[in-house]
């Protein structure tokens, strides 16, 4: 999805922007290929820089309730430091590489309603204007794959994804907020667990992987939620479907007494704040209390191969991909009138 705007910032006759990226998905950790063009105005213009920024629509919880709003996650300049000619063409071509932690969009091209994007922003005589949007698709990791693959052959289905502001204790997490993959159980698992959320943590080693279960009450006894945390390697080779049942055992076998809105810190409140903007900081006030480090030890390899009948099954294709659009439209337009409004 491009945008091809006039920088309103900078005057009738300013020049244009146009970003456009290669079309292939991107993994996390990898690296986004694309071209920024530009047409010169109606007068010479020095180009100062290109600056892209990656922006995502984060979920943040507080006392009032929820709220959302536009979190800016890393800065890329691509150009800059030259002046570009009245009603001149130029293609500016960058390569950057993703963090790690980005969130992924979709699993076997099916949309997850994770929206994220790119942002460009040109800096002409002084002024600035984020003048084009466009849309990022991110696919998952092989093992990332591997492991939501073999939720699948257990019976999980796909209930929803989201991104969640604040920080899981215990981590090494690097961004401002954490993407959430919430399950729906197996059968078998149905009588004692509400849902799974399923936390990715990638880094340049590996992987955490952080598993939430909403435990159900009994007659006298209320639910109470569970987490558990294990570390693969990018290569790790394994019985996936054994090794995330085992998971889940130990998952159901963790007897810790705290709620989701008491050390489950991501869930407690985060202040005052109702909404946010580009990147504005939430006061985080709680931290994910997950106290079993248990690692699984590393393997050879490579990853489990895609394509077989898996989580993305359970994703209703039409549906999904409606509310992706109607998101990404709210995403943009919201972005342009806090702009406007600045």
């Amino acid at each position: 999805m491009v945008f091809k705007r006039l920088l309103g910032s900078l005057g009738v006759g300013a020049p244009t922007v146009d970003t456009v990226l290669d079309p292939a998905p991107v993994l996390p950790g990898g690296t986004l290929t694309g071209q920024v063009h530009l047409k010169g105005g109606q007068a010479d213009f020095d180009i100062e820089h290109i600056t892209l920024e990656l922006v995502a629509r984060v979920e943040a919880e507080h006392e009032d309730g929820e709220s959302k709003g536009v979190v800016v996650f890393d800065r890329f300049t691509v150009g800059g430091g030259f002046r570009l000619g009245a009603e001149e063409p130029r293609s500016v071509p960058f390569r950057v590489t993703l963090p790690w932690e980005t969130p992924i969009t979709e699993l076997y091209g099916q949309p997850l309603g994770i929206v994220l994007g790119v942002r460009t922003e040109l800096a002409v005589a002084g002024a600035k204007d984020k003048g084009d949007l466009d849309q990022l698709t991110v696919t998952a990791l092989p093992v990332q794959e591997a492991v939501l693959e073999a939720f699948g052959q257990l019976g999980f289905g796909f209930k929803s994804a989201d991104l969640e502001y604040g920080h899981i204790g215990g981590t090494g997490q690097q961004l401002p907020f954490y993407q959430e993959i919430e399950l729906v159980p197996a059968p078998e698992y149905a009588h004692r667990l509400n849902e799974v959320e399923l936390t990715f943590l990638a880094a340049p080693g590996g992987l955490d992987v952080v598993l939430e279960g909403d435990k159900r009450g009994g007659l006298f006894s209320s639910g109470q939620d569970a987490v558990t945390r294990f570390t693969v390697g990018h290569h790790d080779v394994r019985d996936w479907t054994a090794e995330v049942e085992g998971w889940v055992r130990q998952l159901l076998d963790h007897h810790a007494t705290y709620g989701a809105h008491s050390a489950y810190g991501a869930h407690s409140a985060y202040g005052a704040h109702s909404a946010y903007g580009h990147g504005t900081p939430y006061t985080d006030h709680g931290h994910h209390g997950h106290h079993d480090d248990h690692r699984s030890g590393p393997g050879v390899g490579t990853a489990v191969a895609a394509g077989a009948a898996g989580l993305a099954v359970g994703v209703v294709g039409g549906m999904v991909a409606a509310e992706v659009v109607d998101e990404v439209g709210d995403f943009f337009e919201g972005d342009d009138e806090e702009e406007d409004e600045g």
